[in-house]
């Protein structure tokens, strides 16, 4: 499985028409709701937002008014065809006043997220986990000696400390021991690909 490893934005024009195309690696499909949420807000005034996601065996795509077929399946079409996963694309458009026809539509859209694919990274899914480990302000040294190779994506301090972490699969059960060991805990587990 492969996805992109960041959210990526391009915008091409054709016949006047502005295709804005924005790439967003996604966990859920809350997380799909969510962002379609503030594209919507972010481009207003925009005549469509066509869109279309993968996410495991949950493939979904949405024309937004364009003629049936024409947007949201093309899109779904390109991610297929880069054996892309967990990755929403909403291709969002301004009509510039010349009709494109079907065909012109279909072409249109997929140029707008191939071209956006080709400035983009691809990159392989692994099996992993997101954890939170909390422990004492005296432990900050050991936990961030421990966590010296592992991607910490969240860092809260309050009375105690919270780390977010992203491990992999394989990494994780050791991770898990030499915590045991040091009498800390993991308190929040959700499996998920990194």
């Amino acid at each position: 499985m492969k996805t992109i490893d960041k959210h990526t934005i391009n915008e091409i024009i054709i016949n006047k028409s502005r295709f804005i195309c924005l790439l967003y690696r996604i966990n859920n499909e809350t997380d799909v709701d969510e962002i379609l949420s503030k594209v919507k807000k972010e481009y207003k005034d925009a005549t469509h937002y066509c869109y279309a996601y993968i996410i495991s065996t949950i493939k979904r795509f949405n024309d937004d008014g364009e003629p049936s077929g024409t947007a949201g399946m093309p899109i779904l079409n390109v991610l297929e065809n880069n054996d892309l996963d967990y990755t929403l694309c909403i291709v969002v458009r301004y009509f510039g006043g010349i009709k494109l026809g079907a065909g012109g539509l279909v072409r249109s859209y997929t140029k707008a997220v191939t071209t956006t694919l080709n400035n983009t990274n691809i990159v392989t899914l692994h099996k992993g986990h997101k954890i939170i480990i909390e422990f004492n302000y005296d432990k900050t040294k050991l936990i961030d000696n421990l966590l010296k190779d592992i991607k910490i994506v969240d860092k809260e301090f309050l009375e105690t400390i919270f780390y977010t972490i992203l491990i992999s699969d394989e990494n994780y059960h050791s991770l898990e021991n030499i915590l045991q060991e040091n009498s800390l805990t993991i308190t929040k587990k959700e499996s998920l690909f990194i």
